[in-house]
């Protein structure tokens, strides 16, 4: 396919082409696969500044977004590639084939570190938010040779909080910009906020913090949001409401209100507030797991309410993003013909039209899957903290290249911890705004 970019995606590579380090905070839909891969091939097979680059990203993007994207486009011909993926055996093989690109998956990053040379002169990390936790081993593996690339590219859709930025911008910059180490940061820009006596859970950010923390890694960043640059679809989000009867009710708030609960002859029990809300989330869904992973069942409304939206939908094609292994199990019981959307056939045959109802679980399917070709509505069974994931789910259909309006259902039990969810999710939509908008690509004064 003969590529023909937008003004934005010009800007975006020439920006990657500029910059030895950069960060593209590219709303979803707006191609940050193929901004990225048309730097690398002039970076590559142009200017001949690079030979050897490291893509890094989740694995269900590594093995098929990128390989996709990179066979899709004509002018991306002779940047060859590698998929560093599988037994550790076919993985010392893949880095042993000569090409330009290597990919790899994030969770193979310390393996990486530990069993081969670094000889990479650039480093792509497809999704930079994996990289928000110094704690984890992928960062502190990766910050040990990040050293020895020469330029660095770290791509996101969601960059996440402020105390996130230091991680995501520190694996970047090696700590140039917002400090070397994180304590340093908090004492900087933040105050403690939640605490107990020493013990401090949680930091909010010093007045005029935010602006300074922009101003300081804006020189690197660049974000663009795709309702400034693309003519998207229309997006109708629906909230259907379904209600428990006056027994399934009681056993909702006695346990919302004592954290133990007698099932049939089954204990339930919390232990803390995490834990509570995990629980309410399940009873809202319909089912709970109780001791030793058993499945409570509580009620059926929402299977209910999902079979009125597929017989509505009538053979028109629905993703359906659950949460819980025993919500997806309910679902596969009431629907048959349902499919579980996870290996590259399965995203196939669901762009081709050939599944009539799509399962999903939205931390696998957050971040760079076009599914946009095989369908349009979205039914969220289970709803999630997660901003990030919920976003990236969505976004799975309501994209560029979404030829039609795009309709987001979302099952709420009434009166339970999912109205808690949503309302949370619509609120932190919001509050991540002004760090979009501090770093927002102007091109052409727009």
């Amino acid at each position: 396919m003969k590529y023909k970019p937008h003004n934005y995606q010009q800007f975006a590579t020439d920006f990657i082409l500029n910059q030895s380090i950069c960060c593209l905070m590219l709303d979803m839909g707006l191609g940050k696969t193929v901004i990225t891969l048309t730097a690398l091939w002039q970076l590559a097979l142009d200017s001949f500044d690079v030979s050897r680059v490291l893509v890094i990203a989740p694995k269900r993007v590594a093995e098929d977004t990128w390989p996709k994207e990179l066979a899709k486009w004509e002018h991306l011909t002779g940047l060859t590639s590698s998929l560093v993926l599988g037994s550790a055996a076919e993985r010392k093989a893949a880095l042993q084939r000569k090409a330009f690109l290597y990919i790899i998956n994030r969770e193979n990053v310390a393996w990486l570190v530990k069993n081969h040379y670094w000889d990479f002169d650039m480093v792509v990390i497809d999704e930079l938010s994996s990289f928000k936790s110094p704690k984890a081993q992928r960062f502190k593996d990766l910050k040990k040779v990040r050293p020895k690339a020469k330029r660095v590219v770290g791509l996101t859709g969601t960059p996440g909080n402020l105390m996130d930025l230091w991680a995501e911008i520190g694996i970047l910059d090696m700590g140039q910009r917002l400090g070397r180490y994180i304590g340093g940061y908090r004492e900087r820009f933040f105050l403690p906020d939640k605490r107990n006596r020493e013990i401090i859970y949680s930091y909010k950010p010093k007045q005029g913090a935010e602006e300074k923390i922009y101003s300081l890694i804006s020189d690197i960043c660049i974000s663009m949001k795709a309702a400034d640059y693309l003519n998207m679809p229309e997006r109708i989000e629906n909230r259907v409401e379904v209600s428990m009867n006056a027994k399934e009710e009681k056993l909702y708030q006695s346990f919302e209100r004592d954290m133990v609960l007698s099932i049939g002859g089954e204990e339930l029990d919390a232990m803390n507030a995490a834990a509570l809300s995990n629980k309410l989330l399940q009873m809202a869904n319909g089912a709970v797991y109780g001791e030793d992973k058993k499945v409570i069942s509580i009620h059926d409304r929402k299977l209910d309410a999902l079979e009125d939206l597929v017989e509505a939908a009538n053979g028109k094609p629905i993703l359906v993003a659950y949460w819980y292994k025993h919500d997806l199990m309910r679902i596969l019981k009431r629907f048959p013909e349902a499919r579980v959307i996870d290996t590259s056939k399965d995203i196939t045959d669901w762009n081709h039209g050939e599944i009539a109802i799509g399962l999903i679980h939205p931390a696998s399917a957050g971040h760079g899957l076009n599914l946009q070709e095989g369908g349009c509505t979205i039914v969220w069974f289970g709803l999630t903290w997660s901003l990030e994931l919920y976003q990236q789910m969505n976004a799975r259909l309501w994209r560029q290249g979404q030829k039609h309006t795009v309709v987001i259902h979302h099952l709420i039990t009434k009166g339970t911890h999912d109205e808690d969810v949503m309302k949370a999710l619509e609120k932190k939509e919001t509050g991540q705004s002004a760090l979009i908008h501090a770093v927002r690509a102007r091109i052409g004064g727009m």
